[in-house]
């Protein structure tokens, strides 16, 4: 089995793909020449840069699976890949944690004045009483979308006593009850939030979501965190 890795990965990853005694076409072997080692390869790995449209599949006679290092799969053309019969694969939650920190980390951010400080300390510059900030604790974190990230953004939104309410048409009140979370219509969560995180992968339905019309709906001076796909926005 030939397995083209198109983008850079862990050098554990590419040891386990070793293991079974398949050949792995790591970026560094590919040289420039994607389209010709695909020819003949049996699976694709890729991540986020690469574009895998119809032109590239069209070169791959013998593929049978594309793997995405990532949650979603919107830089892979589904159609033409499933016309050809291969499968698209990637992986929820790999990085929950992860963003889920990111997430939190760039409400801190927000909430104690973390970049305008930097610049100002860096200028020479100390104004104390402007970089105050606000703490998170007693404010309303609006959360949309609740899979894995969603959930532990929530746990460690909690952790800093903020109240969530959420919106995520697939996830019952019961469950989101048992995590200490309000589930609400969208539009309920625009008007409650002090902050908004957005944890939603890129569908028809939530392109554009965050525009002027909702930005309308939402209380005046929110936080908005976009942890998610950058086309969620108009």
């Amino acid at each position: 089995m030939k397995i083209v890795v198109a983008e850079k990965l862990s050098s554990s990853a590419i040891e386990l793909l070793k293991e079974p005694g398949w050949t792995v076409i790591t970026p560094d072997q590919l040289g420039g020449d994607l389209a010709g080692q695909i020819e003949s390869a049996d699976a694709l790995i890729v991540r986020s840069a690469l574009q895998v449209n119809a032109a590239l599949l069209a070169k791959a006679r013998n593929l049978r699976v594309i793997g995405r290092a990532g949650v979603g799969v919107d830089n892979i053309e589904l159609d033409p890949a499933t016309r050809q019969g291969i499968a698209v694969m990637n992986t929820p939650g790999a990085n929950a944690v992860a963003v889920a920190e990111h997430t939190m980390a760039m409400m801190l951010a927000m909430a104690r004045h973390l970049c305008r400080a930097n610049q100002l300390t860096h200028a020479g510059k100390w104004e104390k009483k402007s970089l105050q900030g606000t703490e998170l604790r007693g404010k309303t974190l609006g959360i949309v979308g609740l899979g894995r990230v969603g959930m532990e953004v929530a746990r460690r939104a909690r952790a800093f006593g903020m109240e969530i309410v959420a919106h995520d048409p697939f996830v019952s009140v019961a469950l989101a009850k048992e995590n200490g979370i309000q589930i609400a219509a969208l539009d309920d969560v625009y008007a409650a939030a002090d902050y908004l995180t957005l944890h939603v992968g890129l569908t028809p339905q939530t392109t554009g979501m965050i525009n002027e019309e909702s930005i309308k709906k939402m209380k005046r001076g929110v936080r908005v965190v976009n942890c998610a796909r950058g086309g969620t926005h108009q």
